[in-house]
């Protein structure tokens, strides 16, 4: 079974001859339905892997991405107020589960560790029968997941996860990612950045060590530089450092009038309340008010670092105050249920949820390679960020891109940030082939 699956294409059909009585018979093709696939549902339910940062730095986000499946589930199967399946566009959701089975799940810690999270798919996939694996909040943990679902034979519905890298080039034809990227956040900050400050700056970029840090800070760079600015240094941090103190002192001294913190979860509370104890917002360099910018936000995370947010640019996938009709049915979903809103972690999960369970009604069928070329180039609205579309060429969804900053008088403990632009989707897209990578075949696994 698994050389007659090598032949298996994107999209889904086997192709190929077959030998009879000792003789090459005539080229046919055949669906790849014949066949069986990883972890085929055959009783009454199916089972998704939830798989999410559970422990460590990011532990904030995963929790809240928690939520959010735990709630996706409820509404698929016919439970609660049913959420945003109400706004939704495509209304194949009927509330009876999945294809009329009941929708269970597992759950994994990935520890923020790409081993980890690894692990606890394959544990997930290979002793509980998940048909799919969501989650992470780290794009290392999200590329090394993506491999995986992979060569396993699931789809893969990326969490959080801001790295180019994911859709590019390590994506994978099982892997689709609805969350933005770093170069998306750049082309969405770079204008905004020099109308509040101006274009004769020096950045001082910190960033996390890791996929995700080193393309936020490659694409932060290119397009603040493209507006004038000069970069004086970029220095990489550990994830999960705790302490920055001793990467804020060099900023000092290095002629920086902007400090740019690549850096995410408990690691940009830490790092950006230290620079705010150091005095930084507080200076004055090159005859200009000192600025601190922090590239990817989210609303745990400014909620956590309190005051020391206000004034401070970002972007972000999704907020709570948007007042479409999708993200207000979310919120008030989402609050009923536990008491606060949700965060864009929690936003894009849930709906990677409901776009899995969507394409596997539009296909009308669980199969990867059918599923996946469901979701290939679907368009779809209702979900909160108006407009989106998956594109077919890198999985990757398209839609306009919100920057944010603290705000300055907040009214509630969880109103920190305002919406201050939304950059259309048209400013912020380029060409799938610009970060490399090849999506491959749909691999349908055994």
């Amino acid at each position: 079974m698994g050389d007659v699956l090598k032949g298996v294409n994107r999209r889904g059909v086997l192709k190929g001859g077959a030998a009879v009585g000792g003789a090459l018979a005539v080229p046919t093709i055949f669906t790849s339905n014949a066949w069986g696939y990883t972890n085929e549902p055959t009783g009454g339910s199916v089972t998704l892997g939830f798989n999410v940062p559970q422990t460590g730095p990011y532990a904030d986000e995963g929790a809240d991405e928690l939520r959010a499946y735990e709630l996706a589930v409820e509404h698929l199967n016919g439970g609660g107020d049913g959420g945003m399946l109400g706004t939704f566009s495509s209304k194949e959701l009927g509330g009876n589960g999945i294809l009329g089975k009941k929708v269970e799940y597992v759950t994994g810690d990935t520890q923020t560790k790409s081993d980890a999270a690894r692990s606890s798919a394959k544990r997930m996939v290979e002793k509980d029968g998940a048909i799919m694996i969501t989650g992470g909040s780290s794009s290392g943990v999200a590329v090394a997941v993506q491999a995986y679902c992979q060569e396993a034979g699931v789809i893969f519905m990326a969490g959080l996860t801001h790295s180019n890298d994911t859709t590019g080039k390590d994506k994978r034809a099982n892997g689709f990612r609805h969350f933005f990227n770093s170069y998306m956040s750049g082309a969405a900050l770079g204008p905004v950045l020099k109308n509040a400050y101006g274009s004769d700056r020096v950045a001082y970029h910190l960033t996390a060590d890791y996929n995700w840090g080193w393309t936020t800070e490659e694409s932060v760079k290119d397009f603040t530089e493209q507006q004038g600015w000069q970069t004086a240094a970029a220095v990489r941090t550990p994830l999960g450092a705790g302490d920055f103190s001793q990467y804020i002192t060099p900023v000092l001294n290095s002629g920086a009038d902007v400090l740019i913190l690549n850096h995410y979860g408990k690691d940009m509370v830490n790092s950006l309340t230290q620079a705010v104890q150091f005095g930084l917002r507080d200076k004055q360099v090159n005859g200009k008010d000192f600025a601190i910018v922090v590239p990817l936000y989210s609303r745990l995370m400014a909620q956590g670092a309190g005051e020391n947010v206000k004034g401070i640019y970002g972007s972000t996938n999704w907020h709570w105050s948007l007042q479409d009709e999708g993200s207000k049915a979310f919120v008030k979903s989402f609050g009923q249920k536990y008491g606060f809103p949700p965060s864009q972690a929690a936003h894009t999960c849930y709906v990677q949820a409901i776009l899995y369970a969507d394409a596997c009604q539009r296909a009308g069928s669980f199969r990867p390679s059918a599923v996946g070329a469901a979701l290939e180039g679907f368009s779809f609205d209702g979900l909160g960020n108006g407009p989106t579309e998956y594109r077919a060429e890198d999985h990757q969804c398209f839609k306009d891109v919100l920057v944010v900053k603290g705000k300055e008088n907040p009214t509630s403990k969880f109103d920190v940030l305002e919406v201050v632009e939304v950059t259309p989707r048209a400013k912020v897209e380029y060409d799938a082939s610009i970060f490399g990578g090849e999506l491959g075949e749909f691999n349908d696994g055994a």
